[in-house]
This record gives structure tokens, C-alpha cells and sequence, in this order.
């Protein structure tokens, strides 16, 4: 993946409190979140609302930020040129994206999912399963979505190794577990 590639990582919900502050739905989970360490965030909305009435202005702009933390499921940001819950709200309903070389490291052993998506899966014979299209969590653990329909857990049991950097998920799986 590029590092320059933007990943989104949420939605503006509305302003927090009085001095610029936003908060953010992030769409992954909030205490692991690139959101508390980028610190430029790309603002995208269009100008087509759902909403009654007029919709917000279009907006696609790169806004440096000043501090961002959780709070409870959400995040909340600080961005340098807001300066009161006004220009907070001005964002919101924006997407929030930020670029891949942003991220911070991880420890050996794990992966950010968007490094995971294109990556082609195979058995340990090195036949083609597919390559991810999607990873979902639904609680218990991820599941990594092929192109072709089939769904495989991303668990140890299954999971043989994982090479971001060669596009190459090995796993001990059969295709007829999926049907």
C-alpha cells in the first residue's frame, strides 16, 4: 500500500464543547485509532445531504491538529484553526481520513487491516483461495472477506502467515468449509 494513500477513519458527529473542539465516531475502535497520534486529518464532504433543508458546504481539505484523545467510544480533536464551536461545527459530517504513512508502528506480529485488504490468500500447497476484498469483526473475531464470497476467520487456528509486504495471506483452509 502507499503510504501516502488516505484511509478513512471516521466521521465528524458534531462540536464538543465551546473552543473548536470536534468529536469524532471513529470507525474503528477508539482507544487503538491512528486519529490520536496523526496529526493532519483530511476533511471530505460532499455538497449532497440526506438531511432537510440546505445542505453544508463541500468540503475537502487537509487540517492540522493541535491534540486529539478518547473520550468514552469517541474521539475528540482539537483542530489548529477552530477556534470556537462555530468553526467545530462547520465539519461536521465530514469524513475524516489520514494518510497511511501517519499510522503509527506496530509491535512485530500485527497488521493494520487496511494492509490487508488485496492481499492474496492462499493454502499452504499454494493454491488460490482469493484475495481480501473486506475484513469484518463481529465480535468473536475478524473475518476476512474474499473477493469470490468466502468467508475464513482471522484466528490463529486458521492462520499460517501473514505478509503485507508480499500480498500474501497463507491459511489451513478448505473452500468447502465456507459453503
Amino acid at each position: 500500500m502507499d503510504d501516502d494513500h488516505l484511509v478513512v477513519l471516521g466521521r465528524v458527529t458534531d462540536a464538543y464543547g465551546v473552543n473548536g473542539w470536534i468529536k469524532i465516531q471513529p470507525y474503528g475502535g477508539a482507544a487503538d485509532s491512528a486519529l490520536l497520534t496523526a496529526r493532519n486529518w483530511t476533511f471530505r464532504r460532499g455538497a449532497e445531504s440526506s438531511r432537510p433543508g440546505p445542505a453544508p458546504p463541500a468540503i475537502d481539505r487537509v487540517i492540522a491538529i493541535e491534540r486529539a484523545r478518547c473520550h468514552s467510544l469517541s474521539v475528540v480533536a482539537k483542530p489548529v484553526d477552530a477556534h470556537d464551536r462555530s468553526d467545530a461545527e462547520a465539519l461536521k459530517g465530514a469524513e475524516v481520513f489520514v494518510r497511511r504513512s501517519e499510522f503509527p508502528p506496530l509491535p512485530a506480529g500485527e497488521f493494520y487491516w487496511i494492509d490487508l485488504i488485496g492481499c492474496e490468500v492462499l493454502d499452504p500447497q499454494g493454491a488460490r483461495l482469493g484475495r481480501v476484498a473486506a475484513i469484518d469483526d463481529h465480535g468473536a473475531h475478524p473475518i476476512l472477506q474474499l473477493d469470490g464470497g468466502d468467508l475464513i476467520p482471522f484466528v490463529d487456528e486458521y492462520v499460517v502467515e501473514v505478509d503485507p509486504a508480499a500480498g500474501r495471506i497463507v491459511v489451513d483452509w478448505r473452500t468447502d468449509w465456507s459453503a
